[in-house]
């Protein structure tokens, strides 16, 4: 019986739709006592004996691919795959899946939590009563307010609709062309100096590449909008974290929301913690009840189809694994 490690946490030991489909197709799942994210020492444990995982933040890398011949499939909830090693997964003849459409739409919506939380100063208003305190002052209005997107997909096009909502301006900077879907959503395509120089808010909607690690550094930042908000669901390698810390320290920039780090979960000497006006989340964006439920469902498909033969190609990161691959 093919075996299919859960390393997702927010799945292990938890019924479901994914879990019926894998048993139904006759998969052993398991399901270890293990921390939020698995780390290298227990993955070297587990893997040698998964024919199939479904991969929260993990890391795989060339080493654990090397010791886990049964390896076949990594199947990540989500769409974000820098922390999987294509090219040794490719030469260990493993398909790396993602769930293209499962949870845009929650990291759409957490966006804009965080959003609303700094320009309503929910966090320190809320802290103020709980120690006694009464203060009311005139929060930041989002309406005639213009929201700049730094990439364009799915979850940079579900913000504009929401921004729409809210009566706010969208112009968006993306490498690819536009379409009919940003005059519905009546989107302005601007180049990078004038995103940053006319945004109210900024966040961020690209992959981490070699390109975009370290994108947000202090040149950038001096680019930005004075008293702008910048928010980043995406991933924390595009933060250098210090010139994060100094032009909030500055007041140059107005507050930021981080879902996402460097470290995960951050370390006490992170430059950020404690820095002003700065909310912060567990990297959560992406995981609503029914975001994470389809992520899940749709990882197990993946698995089930590829075992039966199948190609999921929408959902494959690396295509040319096709050619000569077999279960």
């Amino acid at each position: 019986m093919p075996s299919v490690l859960i390393c997702q946490p927010m799945l292990r030991n938890r019924p479901g739709r994914f879990r019926d489909l894998l048993t139904d197709a006759g998969f052993d799942p398991i399901d270890p006592d293990a921390g939020n994210v698995l780390t290298p020492a227990q993955l070297r444990e587990l893997l040698p004996n998964a024919d199939a995982a479904i991969v929260g933040m993990e890391r795989l890398t060339p080493d654990l691919f090397a010791i886990a011949p049964r390896l076949r499939v990594a199947a990540r909830t989500g769409v974000g795959h820098d922390g999987i090693d294509l090219a040794a997964a490719r030469d260990h003849g493993v398909v790396v899946t993602i769930t293209p459409g499962a949870n845009h739409e929650s990291v759409a919506e957490h966006v804009f939590a965080l959003m609303l939380a700094l320009a309503r100063e929910v966090v320190p208003l809320s802290a103020a009563i709980h120690d006694g305190g009464w203060i009311r002052r005139p929060g930041t209005p989002l309406r005639g307010r213009t929201l700049g997107l730094y990439g364009l997909g799915r979850i940079g096009r579900a913000v504009a609709t929401r921004a729409r909502a809210f009566g706010m301006r969208v112009v968006a900077h993306d490498l690819l062309p536009s379409t009919d879907e940003d005059e519905r959503l009546e989107i302005a395509r601007v180049d990078p100096d004038e995103l940053l120089a006319t945004a109210d808010v900024l966040s961020l909607h690209v992959p981490l590449t070699p390109g975009t690690r370290g994108l947000v550094d202090a040149r950038f930042l001096a680019r930005m909008k004075p008293g702008a908000y910048l928010i980043n669901t995406a991933r924390g390698g595009m933060i250098v974290d210090a010139d994060l810390r100094a032009a909030l320290d500055s007041g140059r920039l107005a507050g930021a929301g981080l879902d996402v780090f460097h470290q995960e979960p951050p370390t006490s000497d992170c430059p950020l913690l404690g820095a002003p006006n700065l909310i912060l989340s567990p990297h959560v964006g992406g995981v609503d009840a029914g975001a994470m439920d389809a992520m899940a469902e749709g990882a197990a498909r993946c698995i089930v189809e590829l075992h039966r033969g199948g190609w999921p190609a929408d959902c494959v990161v690396d295509p040319s694994i096709r050619d000569g691959w077999r279960w």
